[in-house]
């Protein structure tokens, strides 16, 4: 068989002019991935996710009451306005079987992808919100959108792979110009002009066809499988080109916003506090226009570094350094630096829920994860972990309960949103936390 260059392209004709799509890294290269639209559809359900660092102060921030109208403990105290958005989660245990305890890195790996990781470099399986995309991302124009309050891309609780990790835009300006730029097509506008570079990517990818069919009968089975997995990936890129090529739906909710501010780099609370609300005020509009239906914000990164003006330690220092007070029971340095977490949890929960979609909100259409690393990060626990989630997902979720856990496995929880985000899956997660078991109180 004659020798690939790894430099080979698929090439095709595209209006008299000779176009080329590059190949992945195969073998054969080295030695030896309302209540419904104006046309009869239902409304969308988005799914999202929100991941803060350093869990929670036990004493104060579980309810005493399960269910519904569940008191909010001080730690808790600003989910007021929300508390009937959401449902709180406490309880619930991360289970790692022979893998060590990573410090936090273990805890939010299983809550987020059903797996232990065996060392600070495994990434097993892939999280909940990347299996979510492939079920409902693929006709939108961004398959999913991932941001970081902190300003860092690398502080994100996404990824596919161990060697692929989604990281994080950073900067509320670079999102806007992404999000609402020149590719943007306002569904609400009365004309509709598809976009010139959007025809021509469009048309790249079919052209290349019959090089494709080719080039199957140069490579062995596993590189021939490999091809096939990469244009099923273009084939699903097409797809959502298409989809810009027609005049969306109108979307009621979606309503033009001015470009933010640029903000100086640093992760002192209150700028971490003002990038997460531009953040969100801009994934609130993106979801509304239906640019994305799958969305991970980061508040804090799982050792959050989160600084104070005046204080001389940050977050994670605090949180291993900081004597528990016996009068009270708790760090209060590090039950401050929460605090602020859940402030912008409520902000989060908030936003979403004050626009109006169809006789309800965007939030009613919506399903939001929020998660954590550790239950006490002090000892780096994983057991007892608090999750929330917000939104009724199309109304097929009930919100404002507090559920314990009893110590069942937390991987309950992601199953029962996969199976509610419509992922046909018999069970979820490996070894002792696999579960086939759903969160019954949650269901409508």
């Amino acid at each position: 068989m004659k020798a690939l260059s790894r430099r080979r392209v698929l090439r095709g004709m595209l209006n008299g002019a000779a176009v080329a799509v590059g190949l992945p890294l195969l073998n054969c290269f080295i030695n030896d991935n309302g209540t419904a639209l104006a046309n009869g559809a239902p409304l969308p359900i988005r799914f999202g996710t929100w991941g803060w660092g350093l869990g929670m102060s036990k004493v104060i921030f579980v309810p005493t009451k399960t269910g519904p109208d569940f008191d909010l403990p001080e730690e808790i105290a600003s989910l007021a306005p929300v508390r009937d958005k959401i449902n709180l989660f406490t309880n619930f245990n991360a289970l790692r079987d022979a893998m060590p305890n990573l410090c936090h890195t273990t805890g939010w790996i299983i809550l987020r992808s059903g797996s232990a990781p065996a060392n600070t470099s495994s990434r097993p399986g892939e999280t909940i919100d990347v299996t979510v995309a492939k079920k409902i991302g693929t006709t939108t124009r961004f398959p999913s959108v991932t941001v970081s309050a902190t300003g860092d891309p690398r502080d994100t609780y996404s990824y596919e792979s161990a060697s692929s990790i989604n990281n994080a835009e950073g900067s509320p300006l670079a999102l806007y110009t992404t999000m609402f730029g020149g590719d943007f097509q306002d569904p609400n506008a009365k004309e509709f002009k598809p976009s010139p570079k959007i025809l021509v990517r469009q048309s790249v990818l079919s052209s290349v066809s019959d090089d494709a069919k080719k080039l199957m009968t140069e490579v062995g089975a596993e590189d021939r499988a490999r091809i096939d997995q990469y244009f099923t990936g273009l084939r699903e890129l097409e797809r959502q080109l298409d989809r810009q090529l027609e005049k969306p739906e109108p979307r009621e909710a979606c309503r033009m916003i001015a470009a933010p501010k640029e903000l100086k780099t640093g992760v002192d609370f209150e700028l971490v506090a003002e990038r997460h609300r531009l953040f969100t005020d801009l994934l609130v509009m993106a979801v509304a226009c239906d640019q994305t239906r799958v969305f991970n914000m980061t508040y804090s990164k799982s050792f959050a570094s989160t600084t104070k003006i005046g204080y001389e330690k940050p977050h994670h220092t605090a949180s291993h350094e900081e004597p528990v007070d016996e009068k009270l029971g708790y760090q209060p340095m590090v039950s401050w630096f929460l605090r602020r977490s859940f402030e912008s949890w409520a902000y989060f929960v908030e936003a979403f829920s004050k626009v109006k979609e169809g006789d309800g909100t965007l939030l009613d259409n919506m399903l939001i994860y929020a998660s954590t690393d550790q239950s006490f990060a002090k000892i780096h626990s994983i057991e007892g972990l608090p999750m929330f989630t917000a939104g009724r997902a199309g109304g097929k979720l009930k919100t404002g309960l507090h559920i314990d856990g009893a110590r069942t496995p937390a991987a309950r929880l992601g199953y029962t949103m996969m199976k509610t985000m419509g992922v046909d899956i018999p069970a979820w997660g490996t070894q002792s936390n696999n579960t086939s078991k759903e969160i019954g109180e949650i269901l409508v």
